[in-house]
């Protein structure tokens, strides 16, 4: 049984709510900014895969003409003096933002005898030190507003040890520290932290790892025999970025069809 993209459910606290988001341009990433321009959320989203954000920008204005078009703004995240400056652009601009969603990062396989002290530092930069440099640039005006959404972007892998990805395993166990801490220092005041934890999601990336014997090897590990595709992780996204999620924080919530 394969597994249909999800009706997705319309949350009226989302509409109008300025939302970031960080990697957005392709895979999961590209599946959260739709999934926030069709709710109505005033959606901008970082990437620097400009090509493959400008292509996404223009399909979803021509597809949601009704909805706030999505803005994107090009950004190396690893770079936090260009970070800093992003951050502050838009707040200035656009307005506080009331929802980030800390998607970006790399999932690169290497070797433990490939790992030097430089690529140590590069692969933290990708994947685990720019969240909480994003959360610490929205975080004093969510805390003025007495609320506000942080969604960081987990990965199963490190529950599983899967090989070939000791840097990002070790990373995305950071994340899941790193929420739990950041929910307690803002808790009290209104802004929620969680952590979005998938499995193995079908995406034009990850088919480049996998071949059809590999395709249904994870099938076979997971409890619900169907792939996972973006719209079905932007829809925990959009539950948990809504005010229905209003006392879920400090948690991961996992969406990998019982893989893990």
């Amino acid at each position: 049984m394969v597994l249909s993209s999800p009706a997705a459910a319309i949350y009226p606290s989302l509409e109008g709510r300025r939302v970031v988001i960080t990697g957005g341009a392709s895979g999961i990433g590209a599946g959260l900014v739709e999934a926030f321009v069709r709710q109505g959320s005033e959606v901008i989203f970082l990437d620097v895969a400009q090509a493959e954000a400008f292509a996404l920008a223009e399909r979803l204005k021509a597809a949601t003409p009704d909805r706030p078009a999505p803005r994107f703004i090009l950004c190396d995240l690893t770079d936090l003096n260009a970070l800093q400056t992003c951050f502050a652009e838009v707040q200035n601009e656009a307005g506080p933002v009331e929802v980030l969603i800390n998607n970006a990062g790399n999932d690169d396989r290497h070797s433990v005898e490939q790992v030097t002290p430089e690529y140590w530092d590069d692969r933290m930069g990708v994947n685990l030190r720019h969240m909480f440099f994003c959360a610490q640039a929205v975080a004093p005006a969510m805390k003025t507003a007495g609320r506000g959404v942080i969604i960081n972007f987990g990965s199963i892998s490190w529950r599983l040890g899967l090989p070939d990805l000791i840097l990002y395993e070790t990373a995305k166990a950071g994340v899941e520290g790193m929420t739990r801490a950041l929910a307690r220092e803002l808790g009290a005041a209104g802004v929620r932290v969680t952590c979005v934890v998938p499995g193995n999601i079908k995406t034009p990336r990850q088919t480049k790892w996998y071949d059809a014997e590999d395709e249904q090897k994870i099938i076979d590990a997971q409890c619900l025999k169907g792939r996972i595709e973006a719209a079905h992780v932007a829809s925990m996204v959009l539950f948990l970025a809504s005010d229905d999620a209003r006392y879920c924080t400090g948690h991961a919530y996992c969406i990998d069809a019982g893989w893990g």
